[in-house]
């Protein structure tokens, strides 16, 4: 049925939300953990080279934060493949969230200005005071829902971003 596309986009934001914030930064603070690439890796090199991740331009399946991101969202769809019968288009929503995930986190990382343009929640994850607000990365709307969503910069008229702190709110 086609209620699966909205469900599947819900689905895939409740996701980005709970494995960005109890997942990749939550187990990520243990040294030993499997998670630990995304703190140790990605989020040094955002804030070393202004939000630009070198690390996206490898090869995407490597032994590197950006080949576990990749092989994460792998494993992901591979976990919801035993519904394509029953929920095909939930399971295809899943499939595109994924791709769609992946895509707009490289770009991201690879072009800052087009970051603060397309997704600025996820810039002022990486460069605003607290880096424990803003999990989502495609759309902020669980951000919204769960009351994490803490605008640092923000866009003014001449398509620019101010530096002016805007609201910090409190998670």
């Amino acid at each position: 049925m086609m209620i699966g596309i909205p469900l599947g986009l819900i689905t895939a934001n409740a996701t980005e939300w709970v494995m960005h914030k109890y997942v990749l930064h939550g187990m990520g603070k243990n040294k030993r953990s499997f998670w630990r690439f995304h703190l140790s890796e990605h989020h040094k090199n955002a804030r070393k080279y202004d939000y630009i991740d070198p690390s996206y331009s490898r090869f995407p399946l490597g032994n590197h934060a950006q080949g576990k991101e990749a092989w994460a969202l792998l494993g992901g769809c591979a976990i919801v493949t035993p519904l394509l019968p029953l929920a095909p288009f939930f399971v295809g929503t899943l499939y595109y969230s994924a791709w769609n995930y992946y895509s707009k986190h490289k770009k991201s990382h690879q072009d800052a200005e087009w970051a603060k343009q397309h997704i600025p929640w996820h810039y002022d994850h990486h460069m605003g005071p607290n880096p424990n607000a803003n999990w989502c990365i495609t759309k902020p709307w669980f951000d919204e829902l769960m009351g994490t969503r803490e605008v640092f910069y923000q866009q003014d008229h001449d398509s620019t971003l101010s530096a002016d702190k805007v609201d910090t709110g409190s998670v």
